[in-house]
């Protein structure tokens, strides 16, 4: 890591480009289950949502590797002084760990509406030859539903597990991170539903001008309560000022 550890908002960042971090994910992967790693892919709106939650603030700083996923992260960081090789998209980043790791790689895939686990798994399983740990649903309740969802993990062997469990990822994989036992954990998303195909990434246009996240915005009303966060956002890193 780097002597002078990017720093935005309270939250270190591990100054790494996209290979760099596959690979970190891969070696971490043949690990101890006993000392299982939590990645961060780190966006402007989670932050925003730590500000006010003291339970997410808590895992997003218990994580071992932290990524600039938003470009609105690459941007605060520069503000502060520090200049990150590169954004490191979490649906980049997973599909390099699947394209990398082969079928040799054990990978459980938990999140998204019911169906959609399963077609994200067999989908890297046809595109990457990812050895498929298990697959389940994100729609479980938080008591007997939790403990199910955990020892199906641990008992399926995997090495690394894919969680797009919406605003509680992180949360939960914090909380469960001794229990799951899985080497490596990432917090994903919605990459789980572009790998199943029911969801599309912004067009390639859109990601090299670094204009995804309006894409998404203006593309999806559902999306549009998330504006404020992201303004509120740009005033926190104002108000840190600069390094």
């Amino acid at each position: 890591m780097h002597p002078q550890v990017p720093e935005v908002l309270g939250y270190l960042l591990d100054p790494l480009t996209l290979e760099e971090a596959a690979a970190w994910i891969l070696e971490a992967t043949q690990g101890a289950p006993s000392t299982p790693k939590i990645v961060v892919t780190l966006n402007p709106e989670t932050v925003v949502r730590a500000t006010t939650d003291p339970a997410l603030a808590s895992a997003l700083k218990s994580a071992d590797l932290t990524v600039a996923d938003g470009v609105g992260i690459v941007w605060a960081a520069r503000r502060r002084g520090y200049a990150l090789p590169e954004r490191v998209p979490g649906v980049e980043l997973v599909e390099r760990v699947l394209s990398c790791g082969r079928e040799g790689l054990r990978t459980f895939f938990l999140g998204g509406r019911p169906g959609v686990a399963e077609r994200a798994a067999k989908e890297a399983q046809a595109r990457y030859g990812t050895s498929v740990a298990g697959a389940h649903h994100g729609y479980f309740d938080r008591g007997k539903g939790v403990r199910s969802v955990i020892e199906m993990v641990r008992g399926s062997g995997a090495q690394l597990l894919l969680a797009g469990l919406g605003e509680r990822q992180e949360r939960f994989l914090a909380e469960n991170r001794v229990d799951l036992t899985t080497p490596v954990m990432i917090g994903v998303g919605g990459t789980l539903d572009i790998l199943a195909g029911t969801a599309i990434r912004a067009p390639t246009w859109a990601r090299r001008g670094r204009l995804e996240w309006i894409w998404r915005v203006g593309s999806d009303p559902r999306r549009w309560h998330r504006i404020p966060r992201l303004i509120r956002f740009v005033v926190l890193t104002l108000g840190q000022g600069q390094r």
